[in-house]
């Protein structure tokens, strides 16, 4: 079952290369299929990627506040796998709250984003958090409320 969850996850975001507004429904129907009590990697992920498929900064903060809540929640032991998504799911969260103004918030989630990377790798995911971060900060200087490219 959570082989075919994660599958039904992954085409909703390969879909969303294709049609936004398809993929977040089709995310949005898994996560209320799921519920409070599944899984927190499949929690995550979906909150995780809805934020990414959101036009309004405030509703993706929503999600991105779902995600990091998921890993978070009672009785969820915070293993390897959930802890290697910390980076991007505080980076996230710096993100949103910059775009909605947020901006000492944002300062603070980017912070706590930084304490995160020593879990990266030195490969190809590890050097594109870095390199969001670097992009964060750089808005965040310039008091930018515009989405990032690639966001």
């Amino acid at each position: 079952m959570a082989d075919d969850r994660m599958a039904e996850v992954f085409a909703a975001v390969r879909l969303g290369g294709v049609d936004q507004v398809a993929a977040r429904q089709v995310l949005e129907k898994l996560w209320n299929e799921i519920g409070d009590h599944a899984d927190a990697l499949h929690r995550c992920l979906i909150a995780h990627y809805l934020a990414d498929l959101q036009a309004e900064a405030a509703d993706a903060l929503h999600w991105d506040q779902c995600a990091l809540a998921a890993v978070f929640g009672p009785g969820i032991p915070l293993d390897e796998g959930l802890r290697g998504f910390l980076p991007s799911l505080y980076l996230n969260l710096a993100d949103s709250h910059r775009r909605v103004g947020e901006f000492e918030v944002a300062r603070m989630q980017l912070a706590i984003a930084r304490g995160h990377l020593d879990v990266l790798a030195a490969d190809a995911y590890g050097a594109l958090i870095r390199s969001r971060l670097r992009s964060i900060e750089a808005a965040l200087l310039a008091r930018s409320l515009s989405p990032l490219a690639n966001s």
